[in-house]
């Protein structure tokens, strides 16, 4: 498997001068990302998955081990803060349970048994997005199989080529890494390409959704100060209007950005704002469409 075998130019990488070594490693992440582009076509089919499981009643469904599994949760822990997707439509599937500590057990990948109380209520809408470098991982391939069996669709993301996780994919996702630096060690090149493809298959499932508008997260849960301000903000550079025009109607929309866009530009309450976003499956630019239809028609 290329994941375990060794790097042409780790033999003697130990005796290297510091900067030599880093900038192995460095060139090794670019190696590693550089992957990532020829996947494209199959990161789209697989953000196609995720945007209709979300429109529909399904859930995202990460599953993986190890290393993998981090780079699962560290996407699917974003979805709700970046783009307002309600945590209770996506599921964080690790083998051997999420850590507490910074104990993070190996022998837990073999655990089927765990992979099968996991995906008990797995059904139909929903997406599991099974991550394994070495597309063997046992956890992450019975995840796979057992979504399959629920008719739930299936995003399989792996390093080597014809990873046996691939036969239970929807959607195949390979990304060919080059062999670590430090053999087996996925948490690096391996663990860059899937972040970068979780996070491009997340994003474009974001914008697909509505909840991104002329590059501006525009359905973001404003839970903190920072938040707050960039909402704040979204609303003033969308609408032109001061910042105490932008704060009195996200006082009226409980801090929600696209209603308080409408109202700003011209929306008679936020029954109406709300009611324009319901009509376009909350597409910010399809509601002010049809608010200025209505506004030319009046």
């Amino acid at each position: 498997m290329l994941t375990e075998a060794i790097h042409q130019h780790a033999v003697g990488l130990d005796a290297r001068p510091d900067a030599d070594i880093l900038d192995r490693l460095f060139r090794g992440q670019i190696a590693a990302l550089q992957t990532v582009q020829a996947a494209i076509p199959d990161i789209v089919k697989g953000s196609a998955l995720m945007t209709e499981a979300i429109r529909g009643s399904g859930r995202l469904v990460y599953a993986a081990a190890g290393s993998s599994a981090l780079m699962g949760n560290a996407d699917g822990l974003e979805l709700a803060g970046t783009f307002g997707i309600d945590p209770a439509r996506i599921r964080l599937c690790m083998a051997g349970g999420l850590p507490q500590n910074s104990a993070m057990p190996g022998d837990t990948e073999d655990e089927t048994p765990q992979a099968e109380a996991d995906a008990a209520d797995l059904g139909k809408g929903d997406v599991v997005i099974a991550i394994t470098a070495s597309g063997r991982t046992p956890y992450a391939l019975r995840m796979a199989e057992l979504a399959q069996r629920a008719e739930a669709h299936t995003i399989c993301i792996a390093n080597n080529p014809d990873a046996p996780v691939f036969a239970h994919a929807d959607v195949a996702i390979h990304l060919p890494t080059p062999p670590e630096l430090i053999a087996g060690s996925t948490r690096m090149g391996a663990g860059t390409a899937q972040k970068a493809a979780l996070n491009m298959m997340s994003t474009l499932m974001g914008i697909r959704l509505g909840h991104v508008h002329d590059g501006m997260m525009v359905n973001l849960r404003a839970d903190n100060a920072k938040l707050r301000a960039r909402a704040r903000g979204m609303v003033a550079q969308l609408t032109g209007a001061s910042d105490s025009v932008a704060d009195r109607a996200l006082g009226q929309t409980g801090g929600a950005v696209k209603p308080a866009v409408l109202l700003v530009r011209g929306a008679a309450s936020v029954a109406q704002a709300t009611a324009l976003l319901t009509d376009t499956g909350g597409d910010l630019r399809g509601a002010l469409a049809q608010l200025r239809e209505k506004r030319d028609t009046n």
